[in-house]
């Protein structure tokens, strides 16, 4: 039986392949043939070939690549040793300069695994994130670190708006540097545009400025019209405050696609890997799962809880596909039906909520500018915060129906997660684009029977002397609005929750029970957020500030009521998944902002009395008139990428490397699949060879 054993572990680390290794009839008794450069053949009573023999090749063929540090080597520690001593004498057999130049690849190696472990420990709330792992799931460690992510993308927005819009603004306004700007000739009608002038104001006044958005908050940098189309020129200095804003904007959309893009997928291999059943979740997570270098015995802790989670996703999905497997014919048309009728329900609310909004948008206008609204305070707020209160209204109220609806429609954990996602996404989604179109329908004169003044400034220039600046107090009440309901909901709901189950012995209390963390909801919360903000920072571009020092009091807050007021789920869910369906949904709600603004930028004419485009026809006119400042190669060279002469090769050659690389990816999946298989016989073939000779 040494002999076997011996056999069977050589087995496991020859380096050529299991086809090459070993071939059995799996009878009892029957010869083991070994395959290798030398063909051998030995009996149960036959000796085995020698285990350094083998063990030689396998370590020959980690030395080809003679740059892959140790610590690499997926191997035991005494295989490692003997790739170190080998690795000497090969570098001890070069010459001095060889020698010289192999140690500076080492000394390189090690400063930086150096740097980068240091840098682990400046990671944002790194800890923090491994504690709420261990304690309550990956599902929802993934919910703080999806927080995380959107704090860093806000914070690098603020600063690219910072250092080219704001920062330049304020040295030309504090310096007193000359600065030129033109105006066309126009209406004076259309230049009309003093929000502070109304006389004696009451005290509260401010604060209702300062909560909606209007009177002196319009004239400070917070929103688009207190920036100006002036451009300063000195000897050897020039900057366009228009084009730098347009630019910028472009910019932070374009790294803020690129940022999802590239974390989207990272989550995709995860989720591929994770979702398919036949990785062997299980083995990987008990043979593979765990972590040898672990010293503290809380870390020790936090993994053995996280793994445990992970096991429970995988349990409850097995379980709950053998039951939808076991269903008869009548049982799923009756479920088919059941889904049917429910997602008509559906339909109806969410034509409901839509048509609520658009007439709250379109009130919100007329009763601030009633005399019976103007000068109560409780009023005037309610007035101006109308649509933000409808919309909060129907994203709380909805979501509750399709979570008792989604019940009766017995789909898997899984499948059910994804189908609430997506009806409360096209509910947050599409009550932002309803909201826009109210707003520009108005702008527009879009539902005005008298269209002289869209006619005389090209937008409604009575309701709206400074349209940009009106889209922006919507985006803005709506972020705070959102995060005042967060506060709310956390403080008034949450804590009282907690110590009413605490300390009621009702049984109704009792089988209330304490809140779950229900991650789903809350990261739609904050990619409604996060898609607030990206429309609205075009027309009030301290936004990202606003949205990144929400989300920071936010990531604290549900940090506190998780340890303080929550339990884990009783119905997990995978997070590798989860992660990816959320990133999905992230590039939906950008897309939603690119429409939004480029629109604003290539079809609505911009205001004449504010903003830094108010003398030009439309926001993109601002891109041709600075190509005419450039020089003749430049600016010829820049019209001809901007022409169908390399636009329309272009677009062909991307189709020609788009229809590779799908011809590449499917290739790669045959491979995959085909590597499976042998994985699958392999494991088949030992399980027989262990049994042919046990």
């Amino acid at each position: 039986m040494h002999r076997i054993e011996a056999g069977i572990s050589d087995y496991n680390a020859h380096p050529f392949g299991a086809d090459d290794m070993w071939q059995t009839n799996n009878k009892p008794g029957s010869p083991i043939r070994y395959r290798g450069h030398e063909e051998q053949t030995w009996t149960k009573t036959a000796p085995p070939p020698k285990k350094g023999i083998l063990e030689d090749k396998w370590v020959d063929m980690w030395l080809e690549d003679e740059n892959k540090p140790i610590k690499d080597f997926c191997c035991t520690m005494q295989r490692k040793r003997e790739i170190r001593k080998k690795q000497e004498r090969k570098i001890a057999k070069k010459t001095g300069w060889e020698s010289w130049k192999e140690e500076q690849k080492r000394s390189w190696r090690k400063f930086k695994s150096a740097i980068l472990n240091a840098l682990q420990y400046l990671v944002l709330w790194r800890g923090t994130l491994q504690t709420i792992g261990g304690q309550f799931g990956t599902g929802i460690q993934s919910y703080f670190s999806f927080l995380r992510f959107l704090v860093l993308l806000n914070s690098v927005t603020f600063l690219l708006i910072a250092g080219f819009i704001l920062i330049p603004n304020i040295a030309f306004n504090e310096s007193g540097i000359e600065q030129t700007f033109t105006v066309s000739n126009t209406s004076e009608k259309c230049f009309v545009y003093n929000p502070t002038e109304r006389g004696l104001q009451i005290f509260y006044v401010y604060i209702i400025d300062i909560l909606i958005g209007t009177g002196f908050m319009e004239l400070t940098y917070m929103f688009y019209g207190f920036y100006k189309n002036t451009a300063v020129t000195l000897s050897t200095f020039f900057y366009n405050i228009p084009l730098a804003y347009l630019v910028t904007t472009l910019v932070y959309f374009l790294l803020s696609l690129l940022w999802i893009v590239i974390r989207s997928v990272q989550g995709f291999k995860q989720s591929l890997i994770t979702e398919d059943s036949s990785m062997t979740n299980y083995t990987d997570k008990v043979l593979a799962g765990w972590d040898f270098c672990f010293k503290d015995e809380k870390i020790v802790k936090l993994k053995q809880r996280s793994i445990l989670y992970e096991l429970k996703v995988n349990l409850e999905e097995e379980k709950m596909r053998r039951l939808h497997a076991q269903r008869t014919m009548s049982q799923r048309i009756g479920i088919y039906s059941m889904r049917i009728f429910l997602n008509f329900i559906v339909v109806v609310l969410l034509c409901g909520a839509f048509y609520c909004i658009y007439r709250s948008t379109e009130e919100s206008q007329k009763l601030l500018e009633s005399t019976s609204v103007k000068g109560n305070f409780i009023l005037e707020l309610l007035a101006g915060y109308l649509p933000s209160i409808v919309i909060t209204a129907a994203n709380f109220l909805l979501p509750l129906l399709f979570n008792i609806g989604i019940k009766w429609e017995k789909y898997t954990l899984s499948v059910e997660i994804r189908m609430t996602l997506i009806r409360c996404v096209f509910l947050r989604l599409a009550s932002l684009a309803m909201l826009l179109y109210s707003l520009w329908n108005n702008i527009t004169c879009g539902n005005f029977e008298d269209k002289t003044p869209c006619e005389l400034c090209g937008y409604n220039y009575k309701d709206s002397n400074c349209w940009e600046t009106r889209v922006g107090q919507e985006m803005y009440k709506l972020l705070i609005f959102d995060f005042l309901t967060v506060l709310v909901m956390i403080l008034l709901v949450d804590f009282p929750r907690k110590m009413i189950v605490d300390h009621c012995s009702c049984k109704i209390i009792q089988l209330w029970g304490q809140q779950e963390f229900m991650v789903p909801p809350f990261v739609l919360d904050i990619i409604y957020g996060q898609t607030v903000c990206w429309i609205g920072t075009f027309f009030c571009p301290l936004l990202p500030l606003l949205n990144t020092i929400k989300y920071f009091i936010i990531f604290y807050m549900k940090k506190l009521t998780l340890f303080s007021n929550c339990r884990p789920a009783d119905r997990t869910f995978r997070a590798s998944s989860a992660n990816f369906f959320f990133l999905l949904v992230l590039l939906l709600g950008l897309a939603l902002s690119w429409v939004a603004v480029l629109y604003s930028i290539f079809a609505l004419p911009p205001s004449k009395a504010c903003g830094p485009f108010r003398n030009q026809n439309f926001i993109w006119d601002t891109i041709s008139t600075s190509l005419e400042t450039l020089p003749r190669v430049a600016r010829e060279f820049l019209q001809f990428i901007g022409s169908q002469a390399f636009v329309i090769p272009l677009f062909f050659l991307s189709c020609i490397v788009m229809f590779y690389l799908m011809a590449l990816g499917n290739s790669y999946g045959k491979l995959v699949s085909a590597l499976k298989d042998q994985l699958q016989s392999e494991r088949n073939r030992k399980i027989l060879l262990n049994q042919a000779y046990q």
